[in-house]
């Protein structure tokens, strides 16, 4: 593949496809350490995003960036969790400010479309080059040389660049994965999603209503998050053979889900429901290789794991500031990129993996009880709560408390299978005896 005849394309030192949180923080920092950087985005913003929920440990990401006063003055605080589970009949409420790490006692309820706008915005004042309504159709990866992107406008004509390095930030399209063959969906968590945006929905009230609400429910789980502006995001999560066996349309599907949940149902009576519903399937999948010769995938484009803890955005812009850090130092020196790169992908990986094993488990009855009769013993909660609230590197005040955590989950499990066990062994011995009274 080569760049196309007549045409010279034009040089940069990075090319960013994709303008979302990824790519918009990437481009911001390598832009402002005076690197020519190249943002392409497909769309032309503000647009629709759904994720609207972020974590207290963005905060000092979007003071290195130069925006939190912006996002401050908009959007809704959200000062902790709230777990409800029709198994327990009850609601369990968590906040950030009782996490081991203090610092950290809250967040935002976001739209996203306004927040990633804030970001590019920001990305194209550091001196990034933005071009919207720009969709990347081809990446060229040539013998010996610089990559060439292709990229179709708006107005149907088409533009080459050639970037020393390319950042594929293109979010749940995974331009770069899907080109090269990289990508696989998350066989842990084949799940799919159903959302929509409604107005008057019942919401907590005082310093708790901007809390993000989780409710368990037969085929999956929840998320209710209210936004500033009077809307609140509800979406539910399922298996993937949920969607498959349905038989009405998306929206009376998305009806029948509400109505299964007593919480949910409660919540929306009398709210109106605004710009219908979105479905999204193949909800989880990774990148079985980060990086490469002069590209690297970031954000959603790397890997996309279930949103219950609302980790999307965080572990995103995170991954931009690493990525922004390895690409740097590869164009400065080319000689070190094959040990920056790896350093890039294992952060990632950490990262991810911080979350998936609770993840991997929300589900489960043992996880589920654990959630909903918290105990602090040995600071347990704490540790939870500060890995919740983003705190995945906070050293081994908390990781050493997580391990902790995982024994007792480890023995709950135990314990509730050999409930079961001898449940049935009782079972099988009484049955006889009724048949022989009888």
């Amino acid at each position: 593949m080569t760049a196309r005849k007549g045409v010279n394309p034009a040089e940069c030192d990075v090319f960013v496809i994709g303008g979302g949180p990824a790519g918009a923080t990437s481009a911001a920092l390598l832009a402002e350490a005076g690197l020519h950087v190249v943002l392409a985005d497909k769309d032309k913003h503000p647009r629709f995003h759904i994720g609207e929920s972020l974590l207290p440990h963005n905060l000092p990401l979007l003071d290195r960036l130069g925006v939190r006063g912006q996002i401050e003055a908009s959007e809704m605080r959200k000062h902790g969790i709230e777990f409800v589970s029709p198994y327990h009949g009850k609601s369990v409420r968590y906040d950030f400010g009782r996490a081991l790490d203090k610092r950290f006692p809250y967040s935002f309820q976001v739209r996203r479309s306004s927040f990633d706008e804030v970001l590019l915005r920001n990305a194209s004042a550091k001196g990034a080059e933005v071009v919207e309504q720009c969709r990347v159709t081809d990446v060229a990866f040539l013998e010996p040389g610089d990559p060439v992107v292709t990229a179709s406008l708006a107005d149907g004509t088409s533009r080459q660049w050639r970037p020393r390095f390319v950042i594929d930030a293109s979010g749940r399209d995974t331009l770069l994965a899907s080109q090269l063959g990289l990508k696989e969906r998350n066989s842990r968590n084949n799940s799919a999603a159903v959302f929509g945006h409604f107005t008057n929905a019942r919401r907590l009230e005082g310093r708790d209503e901007g809390h993000i609400t989780i409710v368990w429910f037969d085929q999956g789980w929840f998320w209710f998050i209210p936004l500033s502006d009077g809307t609140t995001s509800v979406g539910a999560v399922c298996p993937v053979d949920v969607f498959k066996n349905r038989t009405a349309d998306m929206e009376s599907f998305f009806c029948t889900l509400i109505a299964s949940s007593p919480e949910i149902a409660k919540r929306l009576q009398g709210a109106t429901l605004k710009g219908g519903v979105t479905a999204t399937g193949n909800y989880s999948y990774f990148a079985k290789q980060l990086t490469g010769e002069r590209f690297l995938l970031t954000g959603d484009a790397a890997a996309f794991i279930d949103p219950v803890f609302s980790t999307g955005v965080y572990l995103a812009m995170l991954s931009g500031f690493w990525a922004a850090e390895a690409v740097q130092g590869c164009v400065a020196r080319p000689a070190r990129a094959t040990r920056l790169l790896r350093r890039f992908e294992a952060r990632n990986r950490k990262a991810a993996a911080s979350f998936t094993w609770f993840i991997y488990r929300i589900r489960e009855p043992a996880m589920r009880n654990l959630f909903m009769s918290p105990r602090n013993m040995f600071r347990v909660e704490e540790a939870v709560l500060a890995l919740l609230a983003g705190g995945i590197f906070d050293g081994w005040k908390v990781r050493g408390r997580l391990y902790i955590f995982q024994v007792i989950y480890y023995a709950t499990k135990l314990s509730h299978l050999r409930f079961w066990f001898f449940k049935g062994k009782q079972r099988h011995v009484d049955c006889p005896r009724a048949a022989a009274g009888s």
